[in-house]
């Protein structure tokens, strides 16, 4: 959600969000993380009143989520899109408790959002109504480090092991070798 920046046209109507529309919302919404806004494929993360493995933040700019992508078909798919740059934008469902309509010289309206009711997913997209509401490969990134580094720390693991298994080997062998 990005504050004070034009949606793309929502059919004959652009909308804009203001700073105070997010004021004590997030306390009362279950917000979902979603991939294209599909509940039926499952959940990427869960904010509950504020608390849950997403992310939520709200700055001078807007909202602003993240979170760990599952280890489930659905988080790596997400992640591959990230990566791959086949989504590089998010957009939001939502209810309004305020707005205000303007007409333009066009004929076409400004919709001003004063206020959401609630808020009820964020999520990665293919096609957003809003260009400045971005998504960011970063947290496939992060993952991507994430496990390379878990692997490299097996590896070491499993090397530790084989040099001790090896020592206590040698010296098995030397104390049998002492005792015949």
């Amino acid at each position: 959600i990005v504050f004070n920046s034009l949606s793309e046209d929502l059919g004959g109507f652009r909308e804009q969000i203001l700073p105070t529309a997010l004021d004590g919302v997030l306390e009362r919404s279950d917000v979902l993380a979603l991939l294209n806004h599909d509940k039926s494929r499952g959940i990427l993360a869960r904010n509950r009143y504020g608390k849950g493995s997403l992310f939520l933040e709200i700055d001078d700019k807007g909202l602003r989520y993240s979170f760990e992508a599952p280890h489930t078909a659905l988080g790596d798919e997400t992640l591959e899109y990230l990566k791959r740059g086949e989504i590089t934008s998010s957009s939001f469902a939502f209810s309004i408790d305020e707005d205000a309509w303007e007409k333009q010289e066009d004929g076409t309206y400004i919709r001003t959002i004063k206020r959401f009711k609630k808020i009820y997913d964020v999520s990665p997209v293919f096609e957003p109504a809003y260009q400045a509401a971005t998504a960011c490969k970063r947290f496939a990134e992060i993952q991507e480090e994430d496990r390379k580094a878990m692997e490299e720390a097996q590896r070491i693991a499993e090397e530790e092991k084989r040099t001790a298994l090896e020592k206590y080997y040698n010296n098995l062998k030397e104390k049998i070798k002492n005792y015949l």
